[in-house]
C-alpha cells in the first residue's frame, strides 16, 4: 500500500445484485487537501465513502488509509477516520456536549481525553456556548456543526464527508467551509491541527460552488469516475465552447438558441444564458445569433464567448452518451 496519500484506494467495485455501483474507481488523497467528489444522484458517491471507512466491502480493488489496509487492519484504519454520513443521527435528548462524549467514549477515549477535547472542539466549531443546549433544539446549521464535532473529537488524519452542507442556509455553508480550510491548512502553536499534522479531507457534495473550492474534483456517473483533476482543469475541458447571450425576452431567446444547428445546449442563468456549442464554432454561432435573434422579437443586449464555469462541464459530463 502507498503511505505517500492518506487515502489510497484503486480499482474499487461494488455490485449490488446486477447493479455495478462503483466500477473500477481509483482515489488518491494527501494530507492537506481536499477532494471533492460529485456527480448527479445515484452515481456512487455514498457507496465509493462507505467503501473508504469500511462500512461496505469491496468486491475487488484495494483501500489504504494512513497507510493501513482497510480489508485486514479495520479497527487501525478506522480509528484514524472521522466520518459525516449523509445522514448523522444526534441523540436529540442529549446535549451538544453529551452528543460528543458519547461519540468519544463509542471511540475509547477516557475521560481524561474527551474532556478537555470535547471544549476544545466545541470552540473550534463555534458550538461552545451550547454545549449545554439539547439537540433536539439546534437549527439545521448547528446540528451539521455537532455532526462536524462528533467526527473530529478523536483528531482523525482523515476526513470523510458525505454531502455535510446538504438543506443548511448558505451562510452556514460558508461557515462549515471554514472550518475546513483551517483544518487543512498548516498551523504551529496549540490547538487544532497544531504542527504540520494536516487532515485529509474527502467530500461529496452537489454544490459546485463548494466543488470549486476544492483542491481537485473527481466527477462520477453511474459508477465510474469519469473526470478528475484540478477544478482549472476540469473547467478546460469546455474551452472555448460556451457563450453567453443577455436579452430580452429570455424564453424566446432561449427557444430560437436551441435551434442552431452548432448549440448542443442550452442553460439558464439568473437573466442570461450559457450556451455549449461545438468545438471550434462559437464565433460562428455567436455572429448568426446576432442576425437570427433580433430580427425574430428579442432585444440581445450582448453575445460573448466566456470561459466556462463548472456547472458547464458537469452539465456536457452528465449528458455524455460514452459516460
Amino acid at each position: 500500500m502507498n503511505e505517500t496519500y492518506a487515502i489510497f484506494a484503486e480499482n474499487l467495485q461494488k455490485n449490488f445484485g446486477e447493479v455495478r455501483a462503483v466500477n473500477n474507481v481509483s482515489l488518491h488523497v494527501k494530507a492537506g487537501e481536499i477532494y471533492g467528489l460529485v456527480g448527479p444522484d445515484g452515481a456512487g458517491k455514498t457507496t465509493a465513502i462507505r467503501l473508504l471507512v469500511g462500512a461496505l466491502r469491496q468486491d475487488s480493488g484495494k483501500v489504504a488509509i494512513c497507510g493501513y489496509s482497510i480489508s485486514n487492519q479495520v479497527e487501525q484504519a478506522r480509528s484514524t477516520v472521522g466520518y459525516l454520513s449523509q445522514r448523522f443521527s444526534l441523540y436529540e435528548d442529549l446535549t451538544v456536549l453529551e452528543n460528543i462524549r458519547f461519540f468519544a467514549e463509542l471511540r475509547g477515549l477516557s475521560a481524561s481525553e474527551w474532556q478537555p477535547r470535547c471544549m476544545e472542539i466545541l470552540d473550534f466549531v463555534g458550538l461552545a456556548a451550547y454545549k449545554d443546549r439539547r439537540a433536539g433544539h439546534l437549527s439545521g446549521g448547528m446540528r451539521q456543526k455537532l455532526g462536524l464535532a462528533s467526527a473530529l473529537v478523536t483528531r482523525p488524519r482523515v476526513l470523510l464527508l458525505d454531502e455535510p452542507t446538504t438543506g443548511v442556509d448558505p451562510v452556514t455553508r460558508q461557515d462549515f467551509w471554514q472550518l475546513l480550510i483551517h483544518l487543512v491548512m498548516p498551523r504551529s502553536g496549540n490547538g487544532e491541527n497544531a504542527g504540520d499534522d494536516r487532515v485529509a479531507v474527502l467530500i461529496s457534495t452537489p454544490y459546485m460552488d463548494e466543488a470549486a473550492r476544492c483542491n481537485r474534483i473527481g466527477f462520477m456517473r453511474k459508477g465510474n469516475m469519469i473526470a478528475e483533476g484540478a477544478p482549472s482543469e476540469i473547467r478546460s475541458i469546455l474551452d472555448g465552447r460556451v457563450v453567453e447571450l443577455r436579452g430580452n425576452p429570455l424564453a424566446r431567446m432561449r427557444d430560437l438558441a436551441v435551434q442552431d444547428a452548432d448549440v448542443e445546449d442550452v442553460r439558464a442563468y439568473g437573466d442570461r444564458l450559457h450556451l455549449r456549442v461545438r468545438e471550434g464554432r462559437a464565433d460562428t454561432v455567436i455572429k448568426r445569433l446576432r442576425k437570427t435573434l433580433p430580427s425574430n422579437g428579442v432585444t440581445l443586449m450582448d453575445a460573448r464567448q466566456i470561459p466556462p464555469v463548472l456547472e458547464d462541464v458537469f452539465m456536457a459530463l452528465s449528458e455524455s452518451e460514452n459516460a
